[in-house]
């Protein structure tokens, strides 16, 4: 069985989990938006002395890379590679779509996760079988609506309710999927990768370019 230490700050404030021996051996979230930077290793040593649980005993970290939060996209990205180039564990990155649709049964599809990107538009994937998702997008909501399927729709993620009123009937919300379950999270990656496998080091996923502004021209 896959030791995984998984954790999320992409999403509301941040989540870590330990899963082993098959089981969620501890999990803790906190959903304050800001000072992950501050809170995330406190967290991930409480949550691993929760399992008694070292690094010693894994064999894989996780780590949301987004969408969501650049801020915590970056924050949680930043520790998993400090993590894993001082522990040498392979690290796999998992969308925040993807982390989302894990805890939500396989029977409730077509699912849509959608995601607050905290501007007009938001962040949508549609997951039409358990392994099987469309592209994701940014869109305003109403226009997201008309590219996804009619019927029985399910909904997913912490925009779900912006969507929901732009859909036929039949669409409904899965209660408590607003958030990121950090368990969920632990047993997607183990069910993702292979002992002796070395993913990529993963990447941000934002859909959408970072916000900045270009340093202005000094006057001559």
């Amino acid at each position: 069985m896959v030791n995984v230490l998984a954790f999320d700050c992409a999403g509301n404030g941040a989540a870590v989990a330990v899963l082993a021996s098959g089981h969620i051996a501890a999990s803790r979230s906190d959903e304050a938006a800001v000072g992950q930077a501050e809170r995330l290793m406190p967290m991930i040593e409480a949550v691993c002395a929760q399992a008694a649980t070292g690094f010693a005993d894994l064999d894989l970290l996780a780590v949301t890379v987004g969408p969501g939060s650049f801020t915590g996209i970056r924050i949680g990205l930043a520790a998993a590679r400090g993590l894993a180039l001082a522990t040498g564990l392979s690290c796999l990155g998992v969308t925040s779509f993807a982390a989302v649709a894990a805890a939500v049964p396989p029977e409730l599809r077509p699912l849509v996760v959608a995601l607050d990107s905290r501007r007009d538009e938001i962040f949508v994937q549609c997951f039409r079988a358990e392994n099987d998702p469309d592209a994701p997008v940014i869109q305003r909501p109403e226009d997201a609506a008309k590219t996804l399927p009619r019927g029985g729709l399910w909904l997913a993620g912490d925009a779900a309710g912006l969507l929901l009123p732009w859909l036929g009937p039949g669409a409904r919300i899965v209660p408590r999927s607003d958030r990121i379950e950090p368990g969920a999270l632990a047993r997607l990656a183990a069910a993702q990768w292979r002992p002796g496998e070395h993913p990529p080091r993963p990447q941000p996923f934002y859909l959408r370019a970072p916000d900045t502004t270009l340093p202005r021209t000094a006057a001559r």
